[in-house]
């Protein structure tokens, strides 16, 4: 099991935070490169920084594995301005590269056309395309791209990613389910959702949320394990049952003003309750 970078606190440096979930007894941590520029600017790094990043995280015990690609909803392929297309691409190539150069295995991509813009043809066809490209580019560094099931309708289940599947068969492109946010969709079966993608998935976030209802949207960020609507141990049984065996990376994000590692033991140990009771109760 991983963690999620922002589960810890921003003060502290992203190498420091591979030795934090070393002592806490997680596999990996999944780095995060978001929206904001201090994150972005990971991609920017030279060979030799980005070289000094991998000892110090090395040297912490443990290696990268998964990074989560976010920065496409401020700079999305489908933007209508050509400039913030141009740059959904170069970051796109250069977070296959920083995979490469760190040996991360998985970037996980963010399943938006557009986020801060209306979605038109026009960007639904250019994000299209620029998962093609992304595709490409992944292979030459053998590197793999694995979708979000995500908080927006576009991407809100697995069978609307294997719609793009279809139109990318790509050994490259693949799913990264969220737990949390399949289950707050109204309309998903979770396990039917699962067994579309269980030749297909090669990680699984682990994340709690709250279902939309008639009374309003659902909740996809920052609900405490144990109060929302994710049904943990039965999807647990269930992908037991259909013989995954991938890494799940435990999704939340700190709070402020509370123990980092309090937050985080206390998560971890339902999440393992959760498993081990659906392991010892199929």
């Amino acid at each position: 099991m991983g963690l999620y970078e922002k589960a810890m606190p921003d003060r502290i440096a992203l190498w420091e935070k591979f030795s934090l979930a070393k002592e806490l007894g997680f596999d990996y941590v999944e780095i995060s490169v978001d929206e904001t520029d201090e994150r972005i600017a990971r991609l920017y790094m030279t060979d030799k920084e980005q070289d000094t990043l991998l000892d110090r995280i090395t040297s912490a015990g443990l290696r990268p594995q998964s990074l989560c690609l976010s920065a496409h909803r401020r700079f999305p392929f489908g933007s209508a301005d050509e400039t913030v297309r141009q740059r959904a691409y170069d970051i796109m190539e250069r977070a296959i590269r920083f995979a490469h150069r760190l040996g991360i295995r998985v970037i996980q991509l963010a399943g938006y056309d557009v986020y801060y813009e209306p979605s038109t043809p026009e960007s639904l066809a250019a994000f299209l395309q620029g998962l093609r490209d992304a595709c490409a580019m992944a292979a030459r560094y053998q590197v793999m791209l694995a979708m979000e099931i995500m908080d927006t309708k576009l991407m809100s289940s697995i069978g609307r990613y294997m719609e793009y599947k279809k139109q990318l068969p790509s050994p490259w492109f693949t799913v990264y389910p969220d737990v949390g946010n399949l289950s707050a969709w109204q309309e998903n079966d979770v396990f039917y959702e699962l067994s579309l993608g269980k030749h297909e998935m090669v990680a699984i976030h682990i994340k709690e949320t709250q279902k939309e209802s008639e009374k309003g949207p659902g909740c996809f960020k920052r609900v405490p394990f144990g109060t929302g609507c994710v049904n943990f141990q039965g999807i647990f049984a269930y992908l037991e049952g259909l013989g995954y065996s991938g890494p799940y990376t435990m999704e939340m994000w700190h709070r402020e003003g509370g123990d980092a590692k309090m937050q985080i033991k206390e998560a971890k140990a339902f999440i393992e309750r959760q498993f081990y009771g659906a392991v010892r109760n199929p």
